[in-house]
């Protein structure tokens, strides 16, 4: 399983501008077979939906294209409308066009997150050619209880896209690899940069293995991306020598 991360500035509001941005920078990638994207990468982190959530699902139709255009799926959080309500929805879309949702559980009370969108209410996960995905989304990084994994039908790889502010950029760092470790699992987490009213980001986009060493990291504060290889035999391998998961609450 090849994976690559992308973290990046986001042009607030504006949809097609971050599209045409993310698209340039997927072309220049070797091949993967997914791509991951920071929290809400059409828009920027958008606290007050109204006006900037997309109702036209033009961000998931511009990444079933690119899905199908790459060959590999893709995948990260867009502010959505449906019926009058809003979501922080995240979509990890595969290259055939089918498309899994999961709604952020833990809403960001301190920004007032909870006051506009709707909190989802399932943990998900998806299959995806051999790797097995766990979803999640930014401040659902801090609840290690919603992510634990489960010995019977673990998952290989734990996806967190966030907003993470330069501020909190250690606790970001120190929670990936604690969930990497506890729950025995590559952790990806993608996190964008620059500047939007709600403060600075810096990035710190990395993978973490199932030992809690980084693999790859992005270089704070640059536009960039890195590809990484999962390799799951040797962490099925790790879970049947060392097996923590069996011994968990």
């Amino acid at each position: 399983m090849i994976i690559s991360l992308l973290q990046n500035d986001i042009v607030w509001g504006n949809p097609t501008a971050n599209q045409e941005k993310i698209s340039e920078i997927l072309w220049g990638l070797d091949k993967s077979d997914l791509y991951v994207l920071p929290e809400m990468f059409s828009t920027g982190f958008a606290v007050n939906p109204e006006g900037i959530a997309e109702k036209d699902e033009s961000s998931l139709m511009w990444m079933k294209n690119m899905a199908a255009e790459l060959k590999g799926a893709i995948c990260g959080s867009v502010a959505t409308e449906v019926d009058g309500l809003y979501y922080n929805r995240f979509y990890f879309v595969k290259p055939n066009g089918e498309v899994t949702t999961y709604d952020k559980r833990h809403l960001f009370t301190y920004a007032d997150e909870h006051l506009r969108y709707r909190r989802g209410d399932q943990r998900v996960e998806v299959e995806f050619r051999g790797c097995r995905f766990l979803l999640q989304v930014c401040y659902d990084l801090r609840f290690p209880v919603f992510s634990r994994n489960n010995q019977k039908i673990p998952y290989d790889c734990a996806l967190y896209v966030g907003s993470w502010p330069t501020s909190r950029l250690a606790v970001w760092d120190t929670l990936l690899h604690a969930r990497a470790i506890e729950n025995q699992c590559y952790v990806v987490g993608v996190n964008r940069i620059g500047q939007d009213q709600s403060g600075r980001y810096s990035g710190g986009t990395l993978l973490v293995d199932h030992y809690g060493n980084t693999l790859a990291a992005c270089p704070l504060d640059e536009d960039s991306a890195i590809t990484v290889e999962l390799e799951l035999q040797k962490l099925r391998e790790f879970r049947r020598k060392f097996p923590v998961l069996k011994d968990a609450d």
